[in-house]
């Protein structure tokens, strides 16, 4: 199955602990829960209450269930040699020995789930929250290599962690009608000004904000699989664009699209993945993931294909890059696997990082097609602002500030044959040998953070108001030291676009 890693580790160390408690909680502990707990800066091995209580898996199923009721455990783990090879829980035990009148006096292992999920000992708990929340799983053993260190439930997470950010994801998989899921995500505004308040980076609340985008998209799938039936034939729902990137704000539309194995038949599956994706799409848009303007989303037709269609599409899309290629390419390049059979997933990765190494028309393309979305910044280092309309006085934090990082981030990535989708980790990963010197490398990954931390202010400060966050910014709403950094920021954006210029001599394009 698919999963989305919300890289906790990384985004810990980008927040002080002191900025993430604050950051990740909605309202006071009750006074009845005892300490609260940092998920997010909590290492799992905290969380382990008691040593292992451990069978051999040619144990009884009756002296297993004996012992579970000696230690009053709701589970046990299955090992040999301390090695992990099973998990019995109660459930188990109801519904496959009890409910089957199967003979307690065979071996264990004719019952327990075999290499189960498990977690590392130093992993933090809000990954292990997320694991057994996607999962739908209330028993995870936690393993040290390959020994195994004890066992977490889930439990022990709710008694004693805050209301968080953590919570709320817990919370949407809880949801069984699309009204609550309403309710549920309609925190999710108020999440990003706690966690601009308290500090937090830009990188980390956008892996913050997706983890919930990723939620309720997982939960919406659970839902309509439970209605309409087990898929006919395997599928991967697999989100593109910002939620891809692990770059959601308050402010996202949805991008997604639909990977069907090739035994798919129209006659005979047609209707069914139809109705799933429309499921799927609609309540996202009644959560507050409003449909994509250009319809890239798997609802549509053509966006929700087999296998062997999306490696056509991409191959045309390379070697034949015209002006909608190429638009396409821009969303459809980056792409993360939310739910469903990775493996499908996993080889169109494959096929579209060798499709794209080494072809250096096509890079100059993708790198000419990055190069037209400017910085707003004048040859006087002016901010060039939109006149008149709507969103007068003002200009777009997202498609002039934003994406032109992304678009270069994008290309110096497919350059480089590296198959990360965020941003930041595309300019850490691609830029050695790119021709870009360190301090360029850092100075661009700076911009990003800097440009998108202001994005997130401007969009925290219009939700405190009670309106609606969008992308536009008056410069009149910063400071003059924002001013002066953003200028700068942007005067960096600029430099890196004519190296990508020049590297890739898109002026045969122009």
């Amino acid at each position: 199955m698919c999963e989305a890693h919300p890289a906790v580790a990384y985004f810990f160390g980008l927040l002080g602990e002191k900025s993430l408690a604050r950051a990740i909680e909605y309202r006071p502990e009750p006074d009845d829960q005892g300490p609260a707990i940092n998920l997010m800066t909590t290492p799992v091995r905290d969380l382990i209450a008691r040593t292992p209580i451990t069978e051999p898996p040619d144990r009884s199923i009756c002296d297993v269930a004996k012992r579970m009721s000696e230690h009053r455990v709701s589970s046990m783990l299955i090992t040999e040699d301390e090695r992990l090879v099973g998990i019995v829980t109660d459930r188990d035990l109801r519904n496959r020995v009890v409910a089957r009148q199967l003979d307690c006096r065979g071996p264990v292992s004719e019952v327990m789930t075999p290499d189960p999920l498990a977690i590392e000992i130093g992993d933090f708990a809000f990954e292990a929250m997320l694991l057994m929340a996607r999962k739908n799983i209330h028993h995870l053993p936690v393993v040290d290599g390959d020994r195994v260190a004890g066992m977490i439930t889930a439990t022990d997470l709710t008694k004693r962690q805050a209301t968080s950010a953590v919570y709320l994801v817990g919370d949407i998989y809880k949801q069984t009608s699309l009204e609550r899921m309403r309710e549920a995500t309609a925190k999710i505004p108020q999440l990003l000004v706690n966690l601009s308040d308290a500090g937090a980076s830009a990188q980390s609340i956008g892996h913050i904000i997706t983890a919930l985008g990723d939620a309720v998209t997982t939960r919406l799938l659970q839902l309509a699989e439970a209605e309409l039936g087990p898929p006919p034939v395997p599928y991967a729902w697999v989100a593109a664009g910002s939620q891809a990137r692990n770059e959601q704000t308050a402010r996202s539309d949805q991008d997604n699209c639909m990977l069907i194995d090739d035994a798919f038949d129209e006659a005979q599956h047609g209707d069914y993945f139809r109705t799933l994706s429309k499921r799927v799409c609609d309540g996202l848009d009644a959560c507050g993931y409003v449909y994509c303007p250009g319809e890239m989303m798997a609802m549509t037709d053509e966006w929700r294909q087999p296998l062997a269609t999306w490696k056509g599409y991409f191959d045309k899309w390379v070697n034949q890059p015209e002006p909608k290629a190429l638009m396409l390419t821009c969303v459809f390049f980056d792409l993360r696997c939310i739910h469903g059979d990775e493996g499908l997933f996993q080889e169109l990765r494959e096929h579209v990082l060798e499709l794209t190494r080494g072809k250096s028309i096509f890079l100059a393309h993708m790198a000419a097609n990055a190069l037209t979305h400017q910085p707003p910044l004048g040859f006087f280092r002016n901010f060039v602002l939109i006149r008149g309309g709507e969103h007068d006085h003002t200009f777009d934090m997202k498609h002039n500030g934003i994406i032109p990082i992304v678009d270069l981030a994008r290309v110096y990535a497919l350059a480089a044959g590296v198959d990360a989708v965020n941003t930041q980790d595309r300019l850490s990963s691609s830029l050695e040998g790119s021709g870009v010197s360190s301090q360029g490398q850092q100075d661009l990954r700076d911009a990003l953070e800097f440009i998108s931390h202001v994005r997130i202010q401007h969009q925290a400060r219009q939700i405190r108001a009670g309106e609606a966050a969008d992308n536009f910014m008056s410069p009149d709403a910063l400071s003059p030291f924002e001013r002066n950094h953003l200028k700068e920021a942007f005067a960096v954006v600029r430099t890196m676009q004519g190296s990508l210029a020049s590297r890739f001599q898109t002026s045969t394009f122009s």
